[in-house]
């Protein structure tokens, strides 16, 4: 049993916040405007989503629903699906008017700030909770009770919640901040891509046209292999699969950098590889002419629309002849790595932004673990208290 320190209290969700879950609209009157109606496909991990193929509409606010209005801050919780007791958000003023549909609750706190509640609903502890009562059916879901009786603790002061949960919500304010930059970056990047690939851009100095060829005039896309044989506890070279490595081999298929496509499964994400590596069979890689700048393909690979080119009506399967097949435009082997080094560049601003929005979350998590169980206290001076 874990001891609380002076002045903190073992509560559940059920007594420290009032609960309610949402009205069966009947689906027969959803409207194409109107009031927003919150349905559990609406809430993800900490966000509303009200993309056009899934938010539904009540056509106009009614008297005798005026209990399943959302308001500013309100907590609302999915009880259904495979991400269950990891979709909630926050209701904000833009996502209203909107309505509490059936099989998601809303929470609003009582003795405990809103804020605060919010946090442990996001917190591992909830998801662990969620993950040992929720039925383990095809579509698992938990019950009103289920989330009632989630254990929380907390400080009896109010304003020891408050500074709590503002620690907590500056933690999210900056994930949220570099989840934006890296998004906006990674947009950038993707147009800048697109254009000095296709020579819509040029680079200062280079003026020449390009050639038109086929990826095989110059690159010969080769069949992984097995890795029976050569897997190793201490290898010192990755096995390579169309998710990512694998395992480690003792010796290496290739040696050469190399760009990996998949020939079977997910045939839609290219890799590159600078290291010597080994591929398993359903992951393509590529001996490069020296023609050809093997990063900058790799670029070139990334804007090509492989699902288009699946050859199979089961599992997406590509050939080699295929993928040697596609048409490029190429420019001398000068101004690809001229193309090639601006787009690293924006490639590695991004990692390190990734880096830091790794950092900013374990941060979060470490602060939470210390926090949200009273091992670190924030100073309340006694008349605040």
């Amino acid at each position: 049993m874990m001891i609380l320190p002076k002045g903190w209290i073992t509560s559940t969700v059920g007594n420290c916040a009032t609960f309610l879950t949402g009205f069966p609209f009947a689906s027969a009157r959803y409207s194409d405007s109107g009031v927003r109606l919150v349905r559990g496909s609406n809430v993800k991990r900490g966000v509303l989503d009200w993309g056009l193929d899934i938010t539904r509409y009540w056509p106009s606010k009614e008297s005798g629903l005026s209990a399943f209005e959302l308001a500013n801050g309100d907590l609302v919780v999915a009880m259904d699906g495979a991400l269950v007791g990891r979709s909630y958000a926050r209701i904000s003023p833009s996502d209203q008017p909107a309505y509490l549909v059936q099989r998601v609750a809303r929470l609003r706190g009582l003795s405990i700030d809103q804020e605060l509640l919010a946090q442990w609903i996001g917190s591992d502890r909830f998801v662990q909770h969620v993950d040992s009562v929720k039925t383990h059916t095809a579509i698992p879901h938990i019950s009103p009770r289920d989330i009632r009786d989630f254990e929380i603790c907390l400080p009896s002061s109010v304003i020891e919640q408050k500074r709590i949960a503002e620690a907590l919500a500056d933690a999210d304010d900056l994930i949220s901040t570099l989840s934006r930059v890296i998004a906006k970056k990674q947009g950038i990047g993707k147009g800048m891509m697109q254009q000095l690939l296709t020579g819509s851009i040029r680079l200062p100095g280079f003026t020449g046209a390009w050639d038109e060829a086929r990826f095989g005039d110059v690159l010969a896309v080769r069949h992984g292999k097995s890795q029976k044989g050569v897997e190793s506890n201490d290898g010192e070279f990755p096995i390579l699969a169309s998710g990512g490595q694998i395992g480690w081999a003792h010796s290496p298929l290739y040696s050469k950098p190399s760009v990996l496509i998949g020939r079977k499964g997910t045939i839609d994400r290219p890799q590159y590889q600078a290291r010597p590596f080994w591929t398993v069979d359903t992951l393509f890689y590529t001996e490069i002419s020296p023609a050809a700048d093997p990063r900058y393909l790799y670029y070139v690979f990334l804007t090509v629309d492989w699902r288009s080119m699946n050859e199979a009506s089961g599992v997406p399967s590509l050939s080699a002849s295929r993928v040697e097949s596609v048409v490029v435009q190429l420019p001398t082997i000068d101004e690809q790595r001229a193309i090639r080094a601006v787009l690293d560049d924006a490639d590695a601003e991004v990692a390190l932004l990734r880096a830091r929005l790794v950092k900013a979350k374990n941060i979060k998590k470490g602060m939470m673990q210390e926090v949200l169980t009273g091992r670190t206290r924030f100073p309340v001076s006694e008349a605040a208290a």
